[in-house]
């Protein structure tokens, strides 16, 4: 009788850490979006996409694919952290999932804190009507994602307007050209795509790239 009660249990946990698992996989998405530094790297490439004149070069799969495995790179120790102090743990049954779970928010809201701007944080503790306290690790999550959103979009147009600059010179210049040639029939992105390309090749530009978007992080 004992030996069944506890097959039951055993099978109602085995469930359980199923479900859970589950919940994890669909929420997966949201989570690489909401709570890394995904969402900052496909929009500065998007935008470096539209200041080239590129309509579907390179396409929106590859876009996905560097930003996905850039934030892999960007996001190895804190998901080292992770293994370390709740997966294994958990895995090897010395913590409780609810100690796990509580584990693994640790790094990355150390992560999206250190990302997040102090104005975006007052903002939305001011929304929730609550203090900033002395440690910052003690505002809660649904506080700190928003914020750390917030931050992430602005520095993500902070950075794509950077690059908008030196391309838009070009623009500018092949324009006035064409203009004080009486070419005014000729598309100027004609002219100047070429010339944005040549110049994003000399400058080593997907180095330079990827070197300050990884730097921005630290």
């Amino acid at each position: 009788m004992t030996d069944s009660i506890l097959s039951i249990n055993g099978t109602g946990m085995q469930t359980l850490e199923i479900l859970t698992l589950l919940t994890l996989i669909a929420l997966l998405p949201s989570i690489l979006i909401m709570m890394t530094c995904f969402t900052r790297i496909v929009i500065v490439l998007s935008l470096l996409r539209n200041a080239l004149g590129l309509q579907q070069t390179p396409p929106n799969t590859v876009i996905i694919g560097i930003a996905l495995f850039l934030s892999l790179f960007i996001m190895q120790p804190v998901i080292s952290d992770i293994n370390q102090n709740a997966y294994e743990p958990y895995k090897s049954d010395l913590i409780t999932q609810q100690q796990a779970i509580d584990n693994a928010s640790v790094p990355l809201k150390k992560f999206m804190l250190k990302q997040t701007k102090i104005d975006s944080l007052n903002v939305f503790l001011n929304f929730a009507d609550m203090k900033r306290p002395k440690n910052l690790m003690e505002i809660p999550m649904h506080i700190v994602i928003p914020a750390f959103m917030t931050s992430e979009l602005s520095r993500a147009f902070l950075m794509g307007f950077l690059l908008y600059i030196p391309f838009l010179v070009i623009d500018i210049i092949v324009a006035s050209v064409l203009m004080s040639m009486g070419m005014v029939m000729l598309p100027p992105s004609m002219i100047s795509t070429p010339f944005k390309l040549l110049l994003f090749v000399v400058v080593n530009g997907w180095s330079l790239l990827f070197s300050t978007l990884v730097s921005s992080f630290n």
